[in-house]
């Protein structure tokens, strides 16, 4: 148990076995649609049945890999009485074990562990969302998107120096311009109100 001062005020325990359960068959379902999807893409015929008896390993390893990870997660949260990154690295190291035991060697768990905690650490530290970090609730969405452009935006002049004049991207006097290098290039005599 963790000494008085270094825990959490506002800490509140979590059922571990119950999200163990609820993980397990979650995961354990994406197990059994993967199953079916190795057991369609085989030679053979297997059978209807065949995504239990010949390829049922998968779903056994998604199963264990969920329960595991939510298991080890909720209980170390319990155990440290802290919500932080270090309850879903450890589950994540349970979790790549479960998927290193199908290997049958010692460093195949070690190494499938060692990297799905890295992983599942970094992913919770850089703020645990593929969508990336949370937007201002209170800001609305054209306001922030009109100050975004104000931050970043660059004179034309730049613009065209570094990528040229044309796909709707024009400076001053381009029409005078345009006409000037048809009528030296060309011979082509083009009014110099009209634009390209």
């Amino acid at each position: 148990m963790a000494p008085h001062g270094d825990h959490d005020e506002n800490y509140h325990p979590k059922d571990a076995v119950g999200g163990a359960l609820r993980a397990t068959m979650i995961t354990a379902g994406a197990g059994a649609f993967v199953s079916t999807i190795q057991n369609t893409l085989t030679r053979q015929n297997r059978g209807a049945m065949g995504f239990l008896t010949k390829t049922g390993g998968t779903i056994a390893v998604f199963g264990a890999m969920g329960g595991a990870y939510e298991f080890a997660k909720l209980a170390s949260a319990n155990l440290r009485e802290k919500d932080d990154i270090w309850n879903p690295t450890i589950g994540g190291f349970f979790s790549g074990t479960m998927l290193g035991l199908r290997f049958r060697t010692m460093p195949a768990v070690v190494g499938y562990g060692a990297l799905t905690a890295v992983v599942l650490g970094a992913f919770n530290y850089t703020g645990g969302k593929m969508s990336g970090w949370d937007r201002d609730a209170d800001m609305d969405e054209y306001d922030r998107k009109q100050m975004l452009r104000r931050s970043r935006r660059r004179p034309v002049e730049d613009t065209i120096a570094e990528i040229g004049e044309g796909r709707g991207i024009y400076g001053e006097g381009y029409a005078e311009r345009r006409a000037q290098l048809l009528k030296e290039k060309y011979g082509i005599e083009v009014p110099s109100s009209t634009r390209a």
